[in-house]
């Protein structure tokens, strides 16, 4: 839990930093969506999937979370929402590179407590 603890305190800090270097606002509907998808996509696929169970391999796993982000980015196109900008392609990755470790640390810290 203290892992899971330091990884949310300071994700939640950098988080906070990158939005005001990228001049993003994030209490946005569109961008709580995005940086949503962006998180849980890290989280799932790459923070369990890859990096702890071994599911699914790094190769395939990109192609899934660049296939999610690009469905969610046509999405957008459709309804005419403009969020192809260079800085909400960063903060995309940011959040999808913290729901990653934080994945990871929450799936290390249950199986050291199932044991």
């Amino acid at each position: 839990m203290k892992a899971q603890s330091i990884v949310i305190g300071l994700g939640l800090i950098l988080l906070y930093f990158v939005d005001a270097a990228l001049k993003i606002q994030l209490f946005t509907p569109e961008m709580l969506t995005h940086s949503g998808i962006r998180f849980f996509t890290g989280f799932v696929i790459l923070g369990i999937g890859v990096f702890y169970e071994h599911i699914i391999k790094l190769k395939m796993a990109i192609i899934i979370v660049l296939m999610l982000a690009l469905a969610d980015d046509a999405l957008d196109y459709y309804r005419h929402v403009d969020s192809f900008h260079f800085e909400v392609l960063l903060h995309g990755l940011y959040m999808m590179l913290w729901g990653a470790v934080m994945g990871y640390t929450l799936m290390k810290s249950w199986k050291v407590k199932r044991l």
